[in-house]
C-alpha cells in the first residue's frame, strides 16, 4: 500500500499502527494525522531506535498491508 492511501485511510490505518507500535499512544497517532515523517520520528523517540531504523519498519510495514 503506498503513503497516499495510508493518509486518505488513517482513522482506520490508527489500529494497525498501534498493533505495530504499542508504545503510540492515541494522542500521538491523532497528532500524526497520517504524515509518514512524523510517524518515523516518533517511533524513533518512543523506542529510541535510530532514525534509518524506524524508517526501515515503516517502510517494511507499509510494504506488509493488504
Amino acid at each position: 500500500m503506498n503513503w497516499d492511501q495510508i493518509e486518505g485511510q488513517w482513522k482506520q490505518m490508527k489500529g494497525k499502527v498501534k498493533e505495530q507500535w504499542g508504545k503510540l499512544t492515541d494522542d500521538d497517532l491523532d497528532m500524526l494525522d497520517g504524515q509518514r515523517d512524523q510517524l518515523v520520528g516518533r517511533i524513533q523517540e518512543r523506542y529510541g531506535i535510530a532514525r534509518e531504523e524506524a524508517d526501515r519498519q515503516v517502510d517494511a510495514w507499509s510494504r506488509n498491508l493488504r
